[in-house]
């Protein structure tokens, strides 16, 4: 190569210009480099192209015969985005009559809890499908850091027609012309006895008030009011129902001031996925996106997922394109093994760079497994475990347990979930921790991944 490349300078000026080196006088090996570079120079026709417009339509330009189906694929599998669909909501059925039994037959207020990504949000728009076909009012909410009672509440009230309540006919001025509760609101900040006030009037219909992600929440005096709220509609009978949802450990962590509303309220901790469950996640995507996973591939996609429905639509989103791009329909253990890859490049960017790499010499000094024992159990709790978590996750003896935690402090990657708690519960000292290192300890004990293929569009040019 010395010899090919020798007297050759690709900076030589000609006419106080950089020369551009012609294919015919360039050394044998970079010929090719130059043909190619001017190939591209003239067409550039090649460049990645979106699939789809702006409309959700499917373009048709690019020649990726998959090109349909990869269209289908992003609504099949949506680790970003929670359910709103029916025909892709897996499983829960169970909890979901839970839920609807509680708000129809019990008269009850729902809190829904959980860890992140367990599939709260998704159940929630379901709910919201269901109740609005019973002819329910439903008022959906995100919260967030500067939520306040005020504001939430006459937003629920201006979505709550006027001829709903009992002092005003159908045929009445305000009633036709289109008039919500929230005019008939004070103009000082809103309390939760007035909103009482006002919902106890109400006649002819029902209200549900969802709330998700109430753990964002950041003030206290939110929270307080929403309980002494819930507390108000029980009293008074009134026909409206909050359901609140959120990222929590237990219930009194979500919601303050449970002692006065534990009996108006029906408390949920979303649990893990079943196995069955997670199978029909893969299902679901089959039919919606045209595609058959191999029932070794499905199998790789339950394992590694845990329970976790983000996790089981991140695999399979990754994986269905790894076989696309090899000009396959049908996604292989292979395509998992590759999508386990993907999930580990993103979970190593949401966290510190300083706790990635003390796990990864961690890993380099085989301390692998007991890492993902530890971030097996946390995944499975929540993200806080005990000793007793760890022996249930990962059917060891009590004394393994320990040394586990004791190792792993020592390691300085957990920490006392709550120091003022009396039981002894642990958390990873980054959120993101669980996660990467199961994903890690994935994608190290998998098969490792095959070649890829050569596409024909590759062969063709």
């Amino acid at each position: 190569m010395e010899n090919e490349l020798a007297g050759w300078n690709p900076f030589k000026r000609k006419s106080a210009a950089i020369a551009t080196p012609r294919a015919e006088s360039a050394p044998p090996i970079v010929k090719p480099l130059v043909r190619e570079a001017h190939r591209r120079a003239a067409d550039r026709s090649g460049l990645p192209r979106f699939n789809t417009t702006a409309s959700d339509q499917f373009s048709g330009r690019d020649s990726d015969r998959f090109g349909a189906v990869r269209a289908k694929l992003r609504n099949a599998f949506t680790p970003s985005q929670p359910v709103a669909n029916r025909r892709l909501f897996a499983g829960r059925d169970d909890v979901l009559k839970t839920v609807i039994r509680s708000i129809e037959d019990q008269r009850l207020h729902v809190v829904l809890y959980g860890e992140r990504g367990i599939g709260k949000t998704s159940l929630l728009h379901v709910l919201t499908q269901a109740a609005t076909e019973a002819r329910y009012i439903v008022v959906y909410t995100s919260c967030g850091a500067n939520s306040n009672f005020d504001e939430t509440f006459r937003a629920v009230a201006n979505d709550i027609p006027l001829l709903f309540h009992s002092g005003f006919s159908p045929t009445a001025t305000e009633a036709e012309r289109g008039s919500s509760l929230a005019d008939l609101l004070p103009a000082e900040p809103l309390s939760p006895r007035k909103f009482g006030d006002l919902c106890a009037k109400l006649t002819g219909t029902r209200v549900l008030v969802i709330l998700d992600e109430f753990d964002r929440a950041g003030s206290a005096a939110f929270r307080r009011d929403v309980a002494e709220l819930i507390k108000n509609l029980s009293d008074r009978l009134c026909r409206v129902q909050l359901v609140l949802a959120g990222v929590a450990a237990d219930l009194t962590e979500l919601v303050e001031h449970i002692p006065s509303i534990r009996r108006n309220i029906f408390a949920l901790r979303v649990p893990k996925m079943s196995e069955h469950e997670v199978l029909q996640i893969v299902s679901n995507g089959e039919r919606e996106a045209d595609l058959t996973f191999e029932p070794d591939a499905s199998a790789s996609v339950v394992t590694v997922a845990r329970g976790s429905p983000y996790l089981a639509n991140l695999l399979c989103h990754h994986a269905s394109h790894s076989a696309l791009d090899d000009n396959r329909n049908k996604v292989m253990p292979v395509d998992v093994t590759r999508a386990v890859g993907f999930a580990v490049n993103e979970f190593e960017a949401r966290v510190p760079k300083p706790a990635r790499a003390h796990v990864r010499r961690l890993f380099d000094q085989g301390r692998a497994e007991t890492m993902a024992l530890a971030s097996r159990a946390a995944l499975a709790n929540d993200g806080v475990f005990t000793a007793v978590d760890l022996t249930t996750a990962n059917d060891v003896t009590a004394r393994k347990a320990e040394e586990i935690i004791a190792a792993l402090f020592a390691d300085g990657l957990i920490k006392v979930a709550y120091p003022d708690d009396a039981d002894d519960r642990f958390a990873f000292v980054e959120e993101g921790l669980p996660a990467l290192i199961w994903m890690t300890w994935a994608q190290r004990n998998l098969e490792p991944a095959a070649p890829r293929a050569t596409s024909r569009a590759a062969t063709a040019s």
